[in-house]
Parts: structure tokens; C-alpha cells; sequence
């Protein structure tokens, strides 16, 4: 009787990774998730420090947190004023609720666990980290649809690279707790909507996500016409394709309006330009509601049917300028020159990526860059496959789309970093399967390409790297020039204890003095901990009152403490912001009179703010650069506050208008946390 014969070399590996691409193709889902769970560990694990200091580095996450916490506190649902700013009339804030309830949600259940203030803390670790799972779902859905027949598994890496991609995932880290995480995630299900295979789910998704982001926001308004747009334009051209429109048509109308109804504050119930109002709602339903109208028309072939999606456009686009033309013409912020000129022109995100230092849009860009390039590269393989290749065609133009709107506006960097990562993620395993299975002479030319595409898509670590080893040769700073890397709590360290943090400092082989040095250091030190609610809780020694402080640390201010202040860079109270711009730009006395009509009864001074230094520039002689320099007003007295430590800013008391000996008030009975 003959012997079995042996089996094959790597047979039983072959089974292996046979079976492992089975279940990685049957549950795609699962391995998201789990993924997912480990990526939010580690980033809680790395933030802990900063959750309990409650360590929310941008404005707009306080205003978010104070925004749920009032609500829950027993503000009106429809009432998104924030009357600590701007009292006693309060702020108008144009946001919506929706991305306050996970938040709230989080809150409540936290609170069955554990004291009120550590349940704020945990659950705005946690939230921003929902959006993520959202992310990571959709870019592996793409990158699956964009692979041929399904198969490869470029979706590993698609759930993975958002780790690389620097400015979009900023926007899902713990703390990170305004809407951009949302919009960004729901930008990403739009596009995978518009690809789905099964035209009717497609459909349904991209039109839900697309009015779910316009109901948080106007952000990604340009991403959702872009996106009806693709719609339109398949209908026009692919026999059948109505299948897809009509449920979009619907879902998008019917969630716009629902949206409307359930999130638009009081506010927004007005004809404003600047959230979902009876402006928006109505563009947006009648939009949908003509595209659903003309793919029930007997049209035949794609000239009629691209006629019948011209007029409707018209139609939609004639109802729009003479129904708002305040908003068509005039863009959704609606504010004043003087206030652009003074304050929004100096907004970074609001700048366009040419404007941008090397070092900023250079790793801005690498990713989006490169994916499309790789998205040419997909639509070149896919030119056989009609189906494949519009899937290819549409996450082409929306990478593109992105990309340009960076020439506008560098706010939409993370949205160009993330919707470029599908394509760069088949790229990397086709060239990865290339590594094994092409001929011995390509396989060089792959490893390279693979290395290329990993460098592109961690260009945010890389970059200055690479940029120290190419200015080997440049010439020196000069001596006096000193470098300081700070951590900011949303990007950095978090595991540094906001009121300890140590800042690395490099100089130069002939350093400065070191009694300059010091003074360096001390003041930029000062500067980052501003914001800290170590230090920001000692102002609550006082009892409640209106502190004047610049415009960046108002909602910070009356975020971590019990007092109030006069504005937060927020575009609807733009008189606010100018009355703080012309105080700091003026005179004493024009400080003194504006801080009196506010009935601000303190003045909170931070060195080396980076909002400061736009009054020192722009008006040297002004109240503002004055007091930087030591300049002493008669109206000011100093308020000592107890610390462990010297504080890292002043506080003055203002003395009430012909009157400046007026005593201290009487301090706080209590000291409250937060």
C-alpha cells in the first residue's frame, strides 16, 4: 500500500490565510469595532490627565460643554443663548441640539456612577469618540466597494490611517467636543452612501447623513450640494439610476424638515443665514422635492433627463435668490466689515492653505494629495467596470472638491484628509499583494511605492523631520532666538497636568542671558496656563461677577468658573466682539467707559496671549499695549487671589466711573469647583 504524499510547502499557510480572508470578509464589522474599542482605550488611557482637569483646549468645545450642562441644568430646549456672555441679554449661539444629546446622554449615565462634576469629566473624554467609530466604518466601507468585487483588504488599513491623518483626527480626540467630529463622520457616510452598491440603502444613507450634518451645522453645506450633485448627475446618465435619487430625494427632505422641527433653537426659527432656518429648510425640501418629481417624468435618454435636472435646478436656484437673496449673495455670516477687519481676518482656519507657513500646509496636503493621485490610479483600473468605475469617479471629484476648498478656507483640510484615505488604502494593498505576487523586477519598485504612501500618510510626524535633515545647511537663528514647544491639551501630552506643565525649551549654543531666558519662559509658562482650571478656579475667591478678558478666553472663563464675561468669538454678537476690540485698540478712558456699559467690574489680564498681540500691533499706543508694558491706570487695583503658586495672570478691579478708591468687594463664601 502506497504512503500519503507529503503535502505541499505552505500548504497549511495557505489554508490559514485562506480562512483568515474568509472571516475578515464576513465580519469586516466586527474587527471596526473592535478596533475601535482598543484605539478609544488608548486615548482615554493618554488623556486621563486631561479629562480630570477638564483640560477642553478650544473655545468652541467650552461653549458645547456649557451649552449641554445648562440645558440639563433646566434651559430651554429652543433657547441656545448663552447668557453668561454679553449679560444680561446673554449670547446668541447659532448651533443646534442634536450634537448635545450623546453628549447629555453620556452625562446622565455617568451620573448614576459617580459625582456630577466627574461624570462632565468622563463623558466629554467619551464623546468625541462615538464620531470615530462612525469614521472608521465608512472609510473601510469604501475602501471595500472600491476594491474589485469586493475583495482585498485595503479596508484594514482605511480603518487605521485616520491615526495618521493629524488635522482630522484632532477632531475626534477626547475633549474634542464640538460638531466637527460629527459633520466629518457623516461627510464620510454621505460618500459611502453615494457608492453602495445597493442603490436604495445608498440612497437613503447619503441623504439622512447629508441633512444630519446641515441640521449641526452649514459647515458641510458645500459637501452636501457636491454630493446631490453626483446624484443628479448619475441619474442623467445611468438608465435605472432613479433608484438611487428617489430615496435619497426623500430621506434628505424628509430629515431636513424633521431636523427643523425638532433642533432649530428660537433663533433659528428666524430667516438667518447661518444654521438650518425657514432659509435652508425651504431651499433644501424643495430641492429634493423636484428631484423626486422629475424621476417620475417619461423621460427617455440622457438629454431629456439632463434638460428636466436643468430646469429643476433653475427652478430650486430662481426660488432661492429671490426668496433670500441675503443669504445667496451675501454668505451665511452676515457680519460687518469693521468686524471682519478686525477680528475675523486673523481667524487662522478662515485663511486659505497659500497663506499657510510650509510647515502647516505642507503635511496638510501630503494625504489628500496623494489620494488623488491614487484615485486617478483607481479610476484607470476600473475603466472596464461601468459600475466599479463611477464608485472610483465619485470619490475622485469629492477629494478634488476638497483640495480646492483648502484654497479657500484651511477648515476644510480635515475633510480632504479624510475622504483621500479610501483610495491611498487600496493603493497600499495592491501594491502589498504586488510585493508577493508580481515578478521579482517590480517588486522594488512596490516596496517603494508602499514606503511613499505610508511617509504621505504620516506626514504630520514626519514633516519635521524631514524638515530639520533638508536645513542642515541653512544658517543659524540668531542667538537671541529661543523655541518653545508647547503642548496644547488637544493635540499634546495629555498626561501632563495642565498646572505643571513643563515646556521644552531649545536655544542656541550662544543662548540669551539668563536672566532673559527666565523672563521668557515665565511668561510663555504664564500664557498656557491661562486657560487651566487649577489656575482660572482661584478667581472664584470672588464672588460672581462680569470680568472684561479677551475675546479667545471668555468662554473658558465662564466655563471652569461662576463669573461672567463680555464675548467668545462668536459671529451673531458682533457688537460684543468690537466692544472688546475697540476697549484693548482705545484709550484708558475708552476702556473704562465700554467696560462700565457692560457692567464689567474686573479686568483679567493674561501675558503673552496670543489674541494680545494683535492690539500690541495694532495699536501700539492703545490701552492694551500700554498695560503690557507696565503703564499704571489710576482705575486699576490689583485683586490678590490665594494660589500654591504665582498665577499666570492678573487680575485688576476696575473702579466704578469718578470713583477709584472704591474698596473690595467681598469675597465668595464658598469655593466652588467649577
Amino acid at each position: 500500500m502506497s504512503a500519503d504524499p507529503a503535502p505541499r510547502p505552505g500548504a497549511r499557510w495557505r489554508r490559514w490565510l485562506a480562512a483568515l480572508d474568509r472571516f475578515g470578509h464576513r465580519e469586516w464589522r466586527w474587527i471596526v469595532v473592535i478596533a475601535w474599542l482598543l484605539i478609544a482605550a488608548a486615548y482615554l488611557d493618554r488623556y486621563a490627565t486631561a479629562i480630570h482637569y477638564l483640560s477642553l483646549g478650544d473655545t468652541d468645545d467650552n461653549m458645547r460643554y456649557l451649552q449641554v450642562r445648562d440645558w440639563l441644568n433646566g434651559q430651554s430646549w429652543w433657547d441656545l443663548r448663552q447668557y453668561r456672555l454679553d449679560p444680561p441679554g446673554g449670547a446668541d449661539i447659532h448651533w443646534s441640539r442634536l450634537v448635545d444629546l450623546p453628549i447629555a446622554g453620556l452625562m446622565l449615565v455617568f451620573r448614576l456612577f459617580t459625582d456630577p462634576a466627574r461624570a462632565d469629566e468622563l463623558a466629554l473624554g467619551v464623546a468625541p469618540l462615538l464620531p470615530l467609530l462612525v469614521l472608521m466604518l465608512a472609510l473601510a466601507f469604501l475602501a471595500r466597494r472600491l476594491a474589485r468585487d469586493g475583495r482585498g483588504h485595503g479596508w484594514i488599513a482605511a480603518m487605521l490611517l485616520p491615526l495618521g491623518a493629524g488635522m482630522g483626527l484632532s477632531m475626534f480626540m477626547p475633549l474634542r467636543v464640538d460638531h466637527h467630529g460629527w459633520q466629518l463622520a457623516l461627510t464620510a457616510t454621505t460618500l459611502a452612501g453615494l457608492v453602495d452598491r445597493k442603490w436604495r440603502r445608498g440612497g437613503v444613507v447619503a441623504g439622512i447623513s447629508s441633512a444630519a450634518s446641515v441640521v449641526i451645522g452649514m459647515e458641510m453645506m458645500v459637501y452636501l450640494a457636491g454630493a446631490g450633485a453626483l446624484v443628479a448627475l448619475r441619474w442623467i446618465f445611468k438608465e435605472g439610476a432613479a433608484r438611487r435619487l428617489r430615496p435619497y430625494a426623500l430621506s434628505l427632505g424628509g430629515t431636513t424638515a424633521l431636523g427643523y422641527a425638532l433642533f432649530a433653537s428660537n433663533a433659528n426659527r428666524l430667516p438667518v443665514c447661518d444654521a438650518l432656518s425657514p432659509v435652508w429648510t425651504s431651499i433644501l425640501v424643495l430641492a429634493a422635492g423636484v428631484l423626486l418629481v422629475i424621476t417620475y417624468l417619461p423621460l427617455k435618454g440622457w438629454p431629456q433627463r439632463f434638460i428636466a435636472a436643468a430646469i429643476g435646478g433653475l427652478i430650486v436656484g430662481g426660488f432661492a435668490l429671490a426668496a433670500w437673496p441675503q443669504c445667496i449673495l451675501s454668505g451665511a455670516y452676515q457680519i460687518s466689515p469693521e468686524l471682519e477687519r478686525s477680528w475675523l481676518v486673523y481667524i487662522r482656519e478662515a485663511k486659505p492653505i497659500y497663506v499657510q507657513a510650509a510647515s502647516s500646509w505642507v503635511p496638510m496636503i501630503a494625504l489628500p494629495a496623494t489620494g488623488l493621485l491614487c484615485a486617478l490610479a483607481g479610476c484607470w483600473a476600473a475603466r472596464r467596470d461601468s459600475e466599479r468605475l463611477w464608485a472610483w469617479g465619485t470619490v475622485t471629484l469629492m477629494i478634488a472638491f476638497a483640495i480646492a476648498l483648502t484654497f479657500w478656507q484651511i477648515r476644510a483640510g480635515p475633510a480632504a484628509q479624510l475622504l483621500a484615505i479610501p483610495p491611498v488604502a487600496w493603493a497600499m494593498w495592491a501594491l502589498l499583494a504586488a510585493l508577493f505576487t508580481a515578478p521579482l523586477a517590480l517588486r522594488l519598485p512596490g516596496l517603494i511605492g508602499l514606503v511613499l504612501l505610508g511617509c504621505a500618510a504620516n506626514a504630520y510626524s514626519l514633516y519635521p523631520l524631514a524638515a530639520k535633515a533638508f536645513a542642515g545647511n541653512k544658517a543659524v537663528p540668531a542667538p537671541s532666538t529661543v523655541a518653545t514647544v508647547a503642548n496644547a491639551s488637544n493635540t499634546g501630552n495629555a498626561a501632563e497636568k495642565p498646572a505643571d506643565r513643563r515646556e521644552r525649551t531649545i536655544t542656541n549654543a550662544s543662548a540669551p542671558a539668563p536672566n532673559a531666558t527666565a523672563i521668557r519662559q515665565t511668561s510663555r509658562r504664564s500664557e498656557a496656563r491661562c486657560r487651566t482650571q487649577p489656575a482660572l478656579l482661584a478667581l472664584n475667591q470672588i464672588a460672581p461677577a462680569t470680568i472684561f478678558t479677551l475675546v479667545d478666553l471668555g468662554p473658558r472663563l465662564i466655563a471652569v468658573t461662576h463669573h461672567r464675561a463680555i464675548a467668545g468669538p462668536y459671529h451673531r454678537n458682533g457688537k460684543a466682539i468690537l466692544d472688546i476690540h475697540h476697549a484693548f485698540d482705545g484709550t484708558p478712558e475708552q476702556f473704562r467707559a465700554i467696560a462700565a456699559a457692560h457692567g464689567a467690574r474686573y479686568l483679567l489680564y493674561c501675558p503673552n496671549f496670543p489674541e494680545g498681540t494683535i492690539y500690541q500691533r495694532r495699536s501700539p499706543d492703545g490701552f492694551y499695549a500700554r498695560l503690557v508694558r507696565g503703564e499704571r491706570m489710576p482705575f486699576l487695583t490689583a485683586v490678590p487671589l490665594k494660589f500654591g503658586t504665582q498665577l499666570p495672570f492678573t487680575l485688576y478691579r476696575i473702579a466704578p466711573l469718578g470713583n477709584e478708591d472704591e474698596d473690595e468687594p467681598a469675597p465668595a463664601k464658598k469655593k466652588r469647583r467649577r
